[in-house]
C-alpha cells in the first residue's frame, strides 16, 4: 500500500479538523492543547534553528563576499514587501472591504502596540545580551549575533588550516533538523486539533461580515505569487508551473499552521532539495527573510489600514497613502512570526495613522484566516528571493530542479517525507 506523503497527510487534517469544528462545535475546544504542544516542540528549536544556519552559511563565505550578498537581499527584500503593500492599498479600493460594514461590536482588545520611536526600533535590533534575546525569540537580535559570530567564524577560519568550530556548528544543525523531523511526523495531529479549535469556537461565521477583506486579502495573494513565481522562473529559465509545484509543501505547511517559523525548516529542506538552491545561499537567505521578508504581513496592514478607514468613512490623502506603505514595510521589520503576530504589527500601525486602536478588534475575529494568506505568502516569497539571489551567484542547481540529480537519502527523507516524492 502506498505511503500517504506528509503533505496530503496534513491537507487532510485541516479539511477533517475544520469539519469536526463545524460539526462538534465549541466542545471540541478542548482539544486545543495538542495543537499547543505541536506548536510548542517546533518553536522550542526555531532559534536554534535560524542562529546555527545563518552562522553556518555565513562562516562558509568569504568575508569579502558578505558584503555584496547583502545587498543584494536587503535590495529584493524591501523590493517586494513595498510592492505587496501597494498592492494591498490598490485591492481595498477596487473591492472596498470597509465600506457598508454595520452591526459590529468593536470590543476592546488586550493587544498593545509599540510606541518606540523608529531609531529606538533600529537600536533594539542589537542585542545586549544574546541569551536573553535567545529565551526571548528576538529573532532579529539572535540574527545579528548569528551573523556577527558567522563573519568571525570566516576570518578565523582562513587563518587556520581546519575550522573544527564550524564543523561543529554543521554537525549541531544536523541535530536539530533531526529534532525537527521528529516533531513535524506529528503535524497531522496538531494542525487538525488547531482548525478543530478555530472553527469550533470561533466558527466560520464570523468570516460573513468581513467575507470581502478576505477575499480581497485571497485575490492579493495570488496576484503577487503569481507575479513573484513568473519573475522568478524568468529569472531562473524554468518552468513556473513546475516552479509552483515545488512551492506546494511548504504552502500547505504555511497555510496550515499561519506561522512562518513553524514553516521555515520545510521552506529551507524544499529549496534545497527540490528547488535546488544552495544551502550556502538557502540558510543565509530564509532565516533572513523570515525576519525581514513579511510580504503577506506587509499587504495585510496596508489591506487593513484602508479597510478600517473606509469603516469610519476617512478619506485618504495620497500622502496618507504612502505613509502606510513605508509603515507597513517597516512594521514587518523583525515582527513576530508565529500565529497571531499579525494583529501585534497592527496595533502598531493602526494608532500610526490616527485610527482608534478598538478598531482592530474589526479584523481581530477572523486573524487566523488572515494569517493563512500572510504565511503562505511570507513563506513562498522567501523561497522566490532565494532561487534569485542563487541564479546570480551561481549556485542554482538546474539538474535538481529537473529531477535529474538526487539528493543524499539523509536529506530525501527529511521531516518524514517520502522518498520517492523528491523525484516526482
Amino acid at each position: 500500500m502506498k505511503k500517504i506523503s506528509m503533505t496530503n497527510q496534513i491537507l487532510i487534517a485541516m479539511i477533517a479538523g475544520m469539519i469536526a469544528g463545524l460539526v462538534i462545535g465549541p466542545p471540541i475546544g478542548q482539544i486545543k492543547f495538542l495543537g499547543d504542544i505541536f506548536l510548542r516542540l517546533i518553536q522550542m528549536s526555531v532559534v536554534l534553528l535560524i542562529m546555527g544556519a545563518v552562522i553556518e552559511a555565513v562562516g562558509s563565505l568569504d568575508p569579502k563576499e558578505l558584503g555584496k550578498l547583502g545587498g543584494k537581499i536587503f535590495f529584493w527584500f524591501m523590493t517586494s514587501t513595498m510592492l505587496t503593500a501597494s498592492l494591498g492599498i490598490g485591492l481595498a479600493y477596487l473591492i472596498k472591504p470597509g465600506a457598508g460594514l454595520t452591526g459590529i461590536d468593536l470590543g476592546s482588545t488586550t493587544i498593545m502596540a509599540t510606541e518606540q520611536t523608529i531609531t529606538e526600533i533600529i537600536v533594539g535590533f542589537f542585542p545586549t545580551n544574546v541569551i536573553d534575546a535567545m529565551a526571548n525569540a528576538n529573532m532579529i537580535q539572535a540574527i545579528v549575533f548569528a551573523l556577527l559570530f558567522g563573519l568571525a567564524l570566516g576570518i578565523v577560519g582562513k587563518q587556520q588550516k581546519e575550522n573544527q568550530i564550524l564543523s561543529f556548528v554543521k554537525s549541531f544543525n544536523k541535530v536539530i533538523l533531526q529534532i525537527i523531523k521528529m516533531v513535524m511526523n506529528l503535524a497531522p495531529i496538531g494542525i487538525f486539533a488547531l482548525l478543530a479549535w478555530v472553527t469550533g469556537t470561533i466558527g466560520i461565521q464570523v468570516i460573513v461580515p468581513l467575507a470581502k477583506f478576505l477575499v480581497a486579502f485571497g485575490i492579493g495573494t495570488v496576484i503577487a505569487l503569481v507575479v513573484f513565481i513568473n519573475v522568478a522562473a524568468v529569472y531562473a529559465r524554468v518552468s513556473p508551473l513546475k516552479l509552483s509545484a515545488k512551492l506546494w509543501r511548504m504552502t500547505v505547511v504555511a497555510f496550515t499552521t499561519t506561522s512562518s517559523a513553524i514553516t521555515l525548516p520545510v521552506k529551507m529542506e524544499d529549496s534545497e532539495n527540490k528547488i535546488g538552491i544552495s544551502k550556502r545561499i538557502s540558510r543565509l537567505v530564509n532565516p533572513l527573510g523570515m525576519a525581514l521578508n513579511s510580504n503577506g504581513l506587509s499587504m495585510y496592514l496596508a489591506l487593513a489600514c484602508v479597510t478600517l478607514s473606509q469603516f469610519y468613512g476617512i478619506e485618504l490623502s495620497v500622502g496618507q497613502l504612502l505613509q502606510i506603505v513605508v509603515l507597513s514595510t517597516l512594521a514587518c521589520l523583525g515582527t513576530v512570526v508565529v500565529p497571531g503576530g499579525g494583529l501585534v504589527a497592527l496595533a502598531t500601525v493602526i494608532p500610526a495613522m490616527g485610527l482608534p486602536p478598538e478598531s482592530i478588534a474589526l479584523l481581530a475575529g477572523i486573524d487566523w484566516f488572515s494569517g493563512m494568506f500572510r504565511t503562505v505568502l511570507n513563506v513562498d516569497n522567501d523561497a522566490l528571493v532565494a532561487l534569485l539571489i542563487a541564479v546570480d551567484e551561481k549556485e542554482f542547481d538546474r539538474d535538481i530542479f529537473d529531477g535529474k540529480k538526487v539528493v543524499e537519502k539523509e536529506e530525501e527523507e527529511a521531516y518524514g517525507q517520502d522518498v520517492s516524492l523528491q523525484n516526482a
